[in-house]
C-alpha cells in the first residue's frame, strides 16, 4: 500500500516537474521566434574607435570585446548605428580628421564583407538590408565639437552617411553645452544652452533629415532644441534619472518631453547608468588595480580601452559588482510605463563601457532581452517596437523615406 502512494506521488512530482520544463521550453522557443521575426536596431556601439586603435577586424569573430560581424547575426542583430567618436582633446584641426577616420573604418569593413554588411542612408533602405540579410550600418557622429564650428562640416558628414549627430559629448561646445558641464561647472561656462549658431544647427540638421542625439547635451540645452526642432529626436544611450541619478540620464520630465515630441530614448547597457551603487563599487576595484590600469593606459594610450581591458584582466572580480539583467529590463519598463511603449529602444553602448549588467556580455546576448520582457507581459507587438519599430519610425521622420 504503502509503495503504491510512493509510486503514485513521485509519478505526479515528476509529471509536474517535466511540465515545468516543457513549458520553459515552449515559452524559450516563443521568446526566440518573436526575437528572431523582429527588426532589431541597437543606436550605439563604440567598436570603431577601437577598430581605429588596435586595428582588430571585426568582420571575424572576436574572442574580445562585445561586438562582431559573427556574433551581431547570432544575437538577432539587423542594424547597428556605429558611434563615431573623439574625446574633448581633438580640438580643431583635429576632430572633423579623426571623425572621418573612424567613418573609414566602417568603409573598409563594409568592403571587406559586402555580403553581410551594408551602408544605409534612411528607414527604406534598413528595410531592404534586412531582406537582403545583412547588416544595416549607419554612422552616429558623438559630440557636437567634431563639426568644429562648421556647417559645411555638417553637410560633409550627412553625405558620408551620418545619421544622427550628438551635440555634444561630455565637452560642451561653444555652441551648446553638455550634461557634464551644466552639472558640475555650470558657473565657468560661457553660454548655456543653445546659441545662435546652435539653432542654426538644429535647424541644417533638421533641413538635411539627420536625427538630433540628446543623449550628452545638459538639461538646458535639450529644451531648447525640442522648442525648435520640426522632427522628432534621440536620446541614443540614455537611462532613467529617477532610477539612477547620474547626470546623463533623463529626469522624468525630459522623458516626457521627449515622447511628447514623437521621439524615442533607447536604453544604454552601461552599468554606471544602470545600477546607481556601480560607482562605489567599481572605485574600491580600480584603487586595488591603481598599478595596472595606469600601465595599460600607457599601453593603449586610451583610459577607456584600458579599463575594459582591467575588467577583462579580474573577470571574476568584476562580475561580482555588476548589475543584475533584470536592472535594465526595469529601465525599459520604467520608461514605457511611464511615456509609453513607442518611445523606448535598445542604445547599447557596447564596446564603449567596462562593465553591462550581468548576462549581457555581447550583442549574442540580445534574445535575454525579448525573453524577459515577454515574461513581464509584453506582446510581441511591444517587443517588435522596442527592438527596432520605433527606430525605424523616427528615422523615417527625419529622412522622409
Amino acid at each position: 500500500m504503502k509503495l503504491a502512494w510512493f509510486c503514485r506521488s513521485n509519478k505526479k512530482i515528476l509529471l509536474s516537474i517535466s511540465l515545468v520544463f516543457i513549458l520553459k521550453m515552449v515559452n524559450a522557443q516563443s521568446a526566440m521566434e518573436i526575437h528572431q521575426k523582429a527588426i532589431l536596431v541597437d543606436t550605439h556601439n563604440d567598436v570603431l574607435s577601437n577598430v581605429v586603435i588596435t586595428g582588430t577586424d571585426v568582420g571575424k569573430r572576436q574572442s574580445t570585446g562585445n561586438f562582431d560581424l559573427e556574433r551581431a547575426k547570432e544575437g538577432g542583430l539587423d542594424a547597428q548605428v556605429f558611434s563615431i567618436w573623439c574625446g574633448e582633446d581633438y580640438g580643431n584641426g583635429r576632430a572633423f580628421k579623426f571623425a572621418n577616420r573612424e567613418i573609414d573604418s566602417l568603409y573598409a569593413l563594409i568592403a571587406r564583407y559586402p555580403n553581410k554588411i551594408t551602408l544605409v542612408r534612411n528607414a527604406a533602405e534598413l528595410e531592404k538590408a534586412v531582406k537582403q540579410k545583412k547588416l544595416a550600418a549607419m554612422i552616429g557622429v558623438e559630440g557636437g565639437h567634431m563639426i568644429e564650428d562648421r556647417l559645411d562640416y555638417i553637410d560633409s558628414l550627412a553625405k558620408r552617411g551620418m545619421a544622427y549627430l550628438t551635440l555634444t559629448w561630455n565637452n560642451s561646445t561653444s555652441w551648446a553645452s553638455s550634461a557634464r558641464d551644466e552639472t558640475h561647472r555650470r558657473s565657468s561656462l560661457k553660454n548655456i544652452g543653445l546659441t545662435d549658431f546652435g539653432r542654426q544647427v538644429v535647424h541644417h540638421l533638421n533641413d538635411l533629415g539627420v536625427m538630433i542625439d540628446l543623449s550628452h547635451p545638459g538639461v538646458q540645452t535639450f529644451y531648447d532644441v525640442l522648442a525648435i526642432t520640426n522632427k522628432p529626436v534621440i536620446a541614443s544611450h540614455s537611462c532613467s534619472y529617477t532610477l539612477n541619478p547620474a547626470p546623463r540620464n533623463l529626469n522624468d520630465e525630459q522623458l516626457k518631453a521627449l515622447g511628447k515630441n514623437g521621439g524615442v530614448v533607447f536604453v544604454n547597457f552601461y552599468s554606471g547608468f544602470v545600477d546607481s551603487s556601480y560607482n562605489k563599487k567599481v572605485a574600491v576595484f580600480l584603487h586595488q588595480h591603481k598599478a595596472e590600469l595606469d600601465s595599460l593606459t600607457k599601453v593603449y594610450h586610451d583610459g577607456d580601452l584600458a579599463n575594459i581591458r582591467l575588467n577583462a584582466i579580474y573577470k571574476e572580480e568584476t562580475d561580482k559588482i555588476r548589475p543584475p539583467l533584470s536592472m535594465l529590463i526595469h529601465e525599459i519598463d520604467y520608461i514605457a510605463k511611464l511615456i509609453g511603449v513607442d518611445h523606448v529602444g535598445i542604445g547599447s553602448d557596447f564596446d564603449g563601457a567596462e562593465s553591462f549588467p550581468f548576462g549581457m556580455n555581447d550583442v549574442t546576448d540580445y534574445p535575454k532581452i525579448t525573453a524577459e520582457l515577454l515574461k513581464i507581459g509584453y506582446t510581441e507587438k511591444d517587443i517588435d517596437k522596442i527592438l527596432g519599430g520605433n527606430f525605424i519610425r523616427v528615422y523615417r521622420a527625419n529622412t522622409g523615406k
